[in-house]
């Protein structure tokens, strides 16, 4: 263990693979760089299939030096990690080669995983061990305020596309199976903690109540997509989370917004910014930094988004076609607290809406969330260019695509331009004030119908291009057909049980 802890430490370098040399420093880079243009290798469409499974067989490439330590040190004392784990899936083929803030953030990542095994105990992570039992009114008073967690959890930021999402899941996958964890959308996580407000309404603090069932559930929080639109997850949090550290939970976030950046402009944002506080005093914050979006490496294109405004009637025969035999009807499905979405067509996993249907009304996460409980696949038709003058639409959008991307539904659309060309009209705050000023043949009227500057909507264009750009890969469509499959063989088996039963 000690030996692992040291080998981790020596890596905090980050070794760096260009081609066959190892640079362990930028400045032995710098040196190296007359052999390839950049660090990272970019592979083409034909090998970028990120979803094969590989065996974990004699690499093509040797491991570099620190990494080689670092295995042989795992397997002296049994031990794994989110850093073994990411060389094994580089060795394999299942990741692509050396990205050093990605193996830097590993290290982040690598010291959590260690102190969190080595409080397990202390940290009352084991869901099999019985909490300790004490009798008397003292105890019952210091057992309902304990301390916070001795470990510190991780707050991940950076750009899209930078592998936030997957950084994180490789961790929670290395996690012990027994323990106490939960990782879930940040969407999510919000509407059950309003959920269970409905739940306990009428209590003196139901914020406390929530946090209790919350940590007796999981210790160990991952919350990816940390993000806060809304007034109403503005005011909630800080109360929230200050209960749920004095219970001990540990959490781990990915967010495309430094802390700071949280919620930046919002309504009543002096009352949000105490929780701002809270997070930077119980997590270690990380920036990614990288200027790759592994998102846009996939062969893109392929799949179903339809440029033009005369694609309906296409866009309806590729959804007949997936619907297979069945007839499309209009359908109704439950989403939370008892409130019905209605679809408008419906059949074999699929249902068909118009841009208006889906998005200029006032929908959000809960019925997208409900919407993908019951679809695997969408049909949306219409998307338009976004601006000021449907703005609250394009943060439907935003929303809409991040739940499908968090379902790994599959996306048939048509648009008025590409992704890039939708968002063109969005701008943060910042980026308003570097435009070119107006001049005499611009006039006000103009800039203000053409520009929407939306700091939110304009730091979210990026991860929403991004995500469509992914959704419509090859590789993604491939991990979806992979995953229907694999639930059409559950269902037999289940079918076939309670024929045998």
């Amino acid at each position: 263990m000690t030996s692992l802890a040291r080998s981790l430490r020596r890596l905090r370098p980050a070794v760096i693979w260009i081609g066959d040399v190892v640079a362990e420093t930028p400045h032995q880079l710098q040196k190296t760089s007359h052999i390839h243009s950049s660090c990272h290798r970019v592979l083409n469409p034909a090998q970028t299939n990120l979803f094969k499974n590989h065996s974990f067989t004699a690499s093509t490439r040797p491991i570099s030096v620190h990494a080689a330590k670092l295995t042989n040190g795992a397997a002296e004392t049994n031990r794994a990690g989110p850093l073994v784990e990411y060389e094994r899936r580089i060795c394999s083929g299942e990741l692509v080669d050396g990205d050093r803030c990605q193996v830097v953030t590993l290290t982040e990542l690598q010291r959590l995983y260690d102190e969190l095994v080595q409080s397990a105990d202390e940290c009352q992570l084991d869901r099999n061990v019985e909490k300790p039992v004490r009798s008397g009114w003292l105890w019952s008073r210091l057992l309902s305020h304990p301390s916070h967690s001795p470990v510190k959890g991780l707050y991940l930021y950076g750009g899209v596309g930078t592998g936030k999402t997957m950084l994180m899941d490789l961790f929670f996958d290395q996690l012990p199976s027994n323990w106490r964890k939960k990782r879930i959308h940040f969407h999510d996580f919000m509407l059950k903690v309003h959920g269970l407000l409905q739940k306990h309404k009428g209590l003196s603090d139901p914020l406390e109540v929530v946090a209790g069932e919350i940590s007796e559930e999981a210790i160990l929080l991952c919350l990816d997509e940390f993000m806060v639109t809304d007034v109403a997850d503005a005011l909630v949090l800080n109360r929230l989370f200050k209960h749920l550290f004095s219970k001990g939970i540990i959490l781990v976030a990915t967010s495309n917004r430094a802390p700071d950046n949280l919620y930046e402009g919002g309504l009543q944002r002096d009352l949000f910014l105490p929780f701002i506080a809270t997070l930077k005093e119980r997590c270690v914050i990380h920036e990614i930094g990288s200027s790759i979006d592994y998102r846009k490496m996939t062969s893109g294109e392929e799949g179903f988004y339809f440029i033009g405004t005369d694609s309906s009637a296409f866009l309806k025969q590729k959804f007949q076609q997936l619907v297979g035999e069945g007839t499309a009807t209009p359908k109704e499905v439950e989403v939370v607290m008892g409130r019905k979405l209605k679809v408008p067509l419906g059949a074999n996993g699929c249902a068909y809406f118009t841009f208006e249907e889906l998005c200029d009304r006032p929908l959000g996460a809960a019925d997208y969330l409900g919407l993908f409980k019951n679809f695997h696949t969408l049909a949306l038709e219409g998307i338009p260019i976004f601006g000021l003058q449907n703005k609250s639409a394009a943060h439907r959008f935003v929303t809409l695509i991040d739940v499908t991307y968090e379902n790994k539904a599959r996306l048939l659309c048509t648009a008025e331009g590409s992704p890039q060309e939708l968002f063109e009209k969005i701008v943060t705050i910042s980026e308003a004030k570097q435009m070119a000023p107006r001049t005499a043949s611009r006039s006000q009227k103009s800039d203000v119908s053409d520009l929407c500057v939306d700091n939110e909507l304009g730091f979210a264009k990026d991860r929403t291009i991004s995500r469509l750009t992914e959704i419509n890969s090859r590789e993604y469509l491939e991990q979806h057909a992979a995953m229907l499959a694999e639930k059409k063989v559950d269902q037999g088996r289940m079918d076939q049980d309670a024929v045998e039963a």
